[in-house]
């Protein structure tokens, strides 16, 4: 069965609330042993937003159909934008702080244009939202994301910001590993995008990990640390 376009419908619920402005947000990268973890988001007026033919989650699109979608998913939208956070800030703050992070740094990028009214979340926690006490250590890039978060699951494949978002997301982090996998070659990041794959966790036992890897997490089976991602089941996003 060919996999469904996202749609419209949810994000046209808001204008009964008098909402106009409504981003989507996803995040990628979660689960990797390497390389950032990821968020996009795109703003659309869903007033006048039109459906965009060929966007779903980004997981059931072919690496050149996400590539070619990019400059289409950027016209159509209001706003967009997309960040990260590193390795050594997912192993300081933790994968939730530093999803908050990278979410941030998206935000800020869609602020510069517009503010939004409401922020669909893909999934069913909301790590987006700014925190009223940020931990000591939480780096922050300017206010946090301080309008009504709503989550949602399997968002990514019904809402069409949500999966614009992780278009965007996927290919920009997918570039990044790619980028990366020339400096360190050993852990063929060129094709596993920094995710748990034998070969990965084979390089990693005969090479040792590298300053790109997450250290607080588990990289090898003999390892001590254990990654809440992995305690939690998730798997590549």
């Amino acid at each position: 069965m060919t996999p469904k376009d996202a749609h419209l419908r949810f994000e046209r619920s808001f204008k009964a609330q008098g909402h106009r402005l409504i981003a989507g947000a996803d995040e990628v990268g979660r689960g990797a042993l390497a390389g950032p973890v990821s968020v996009g988001m795109v703003l659309i007026d869903a007033t006048t937003a039109k459906a965009l033919k060929g966007v779903r989650d980004s997981k059931l699109l072919t690496a050149p159909d996400r590539e070619a979608l990019v400059p289409v998913i950027r016209t159509w939208a209001a706003a967009y934008g997309v960040g990260h956070a590193s390795p050594a800030e997912i192993d300081s703050l933790g994968l939730m702080a530093a999803l908050r992070l990278a979410g941030t740094r998206a935000w800020l990028q869609v602020l510069a244009v517009a503010r939004p009214d409401v922020v669909i979340l893909d999934g069913n926690y909301d790590w987006l939202s700014a925190q009223p006490q940020a931990s000591l250590f939480e780096v922050t890039d300017g206010a946090g994301c301080d309008v009504p978060v709503h989550t949602k699951i399997k968002a990514d494949l019904q809402c069409l910001s949500v999966a614009a978002a992780s278009v965007l997301a996927k290919v920009e982090r997918d570039a990044m590993m790619i980028k990366l996998a020339d400096e360190y070659p050993a852990y063929g990041w060129e094709a596993n995008k920094g995710y748990a794959t034998g070969s990965h966790r084979a390089a990693i036992v005969d090479k040792g990990p590298s300053n790109q890897h997450r250290q607080s997490w588990r990289l090898t089976p003999d390892s001590p640390a254990m990654a809440a991602v992995e305690l939690s089941g998730a798997g590549p996003l």
